[in-house]
């Protein structure tokens, strides 16, 4: 794995730290502590547990630099974890969010963080750009998550941004980055899906076989 891989989680951890508790003016906050200490854990886990060819696809899709999509993520959760620590910290704007309502949002954050690895252990084809991967020999897979949906790393993203912002105690946050974010979800799963039925050989008639894209029974 190249080092940059690792300079750039740990830039990244740095810089959600930074953000949370910099904004806040604070390091007395426990439920940014444990937010983050979930984030660290996430990244030993991808390092410790995900296929070294995975992270990089993920990284840098088809030998490729990171993909805007990615940095323009990046920038809005930086943005949204600002929000959160002037509105937690200093501001005080909108950060009545109920104690069990936060541990909602921490038990939603976990469970979809769990969801992804599970997508990604069984599926290593999880590119972080819509492409049909012909260089590593891609196929449908249907096994784990997607004998249910056929996206459920997108269902556990939308899930991820939308308990973030609730979880830092931050009505603000939740909006920003919920109205940011799960639209262009939706519109790139519409868009993957597409992409697959007409380019992915044995897609369409999986498509027919599991009917759900992202929540079994709804949509």
């Amino acid at each position: 794995m190249p080092v940059s891989v690792y300079l750039r989680a740990t830039i990244l951890l740095i810089a959600a730290a930074a953000a949370l508790f910099g904004s806040a003016g604070s390091l007395a906050l426990p439920t940014f502590w444990l937010y983050w200490v979930i984030l660290v854990a996430v990244f030993v886990a991808a390092f410790a547990l995900l296929d070294r060819g995975l992270l990089q696809e993920r990284m840098r899709p088809g030998g490729r630099p990171t993909p805007l999509g990615l940095r323009l993520l990046n920038v809005v959760l930086l943005t949204h974890w600002i929000i959160a620590g002037l509105d937690r910290g200093r501001l005080h704007w909108s950060d009545k969010v109920p104690l069990w309502l936060q541990a909602v949002g921490f038990f939603t954050i976990v469970a979809a963080y769990a969801l992804v690895f599970w997508a990604m252990m069984t599926n290593r084809f999880f590119s972080s750009v819509v492409r049909i991967q012909s260089d590593l020999g891609q196929y449908v897979v249907t096994s784990g998550p997607y004998a249910f949906v056929r996206h459920p790393g997108y269902s556990a993203g939308i899930l991820i941004l939308a308990a973030s912002g609730v979880a830092l105690c931050s009505w603000l946050a939740a909006a920003f980055l919920t109205a940011i974010t799960v639209p262009f979800l939706f519109y790139r799963v519409t868009y993957e899906d597409r992409v697959l039925q007409t380019r992915l050989d044995g897609y369409a008639d999986y498509a027919r076989r599991v009917r759900w894209r992202l929540v079994p029974g709804i949509w």
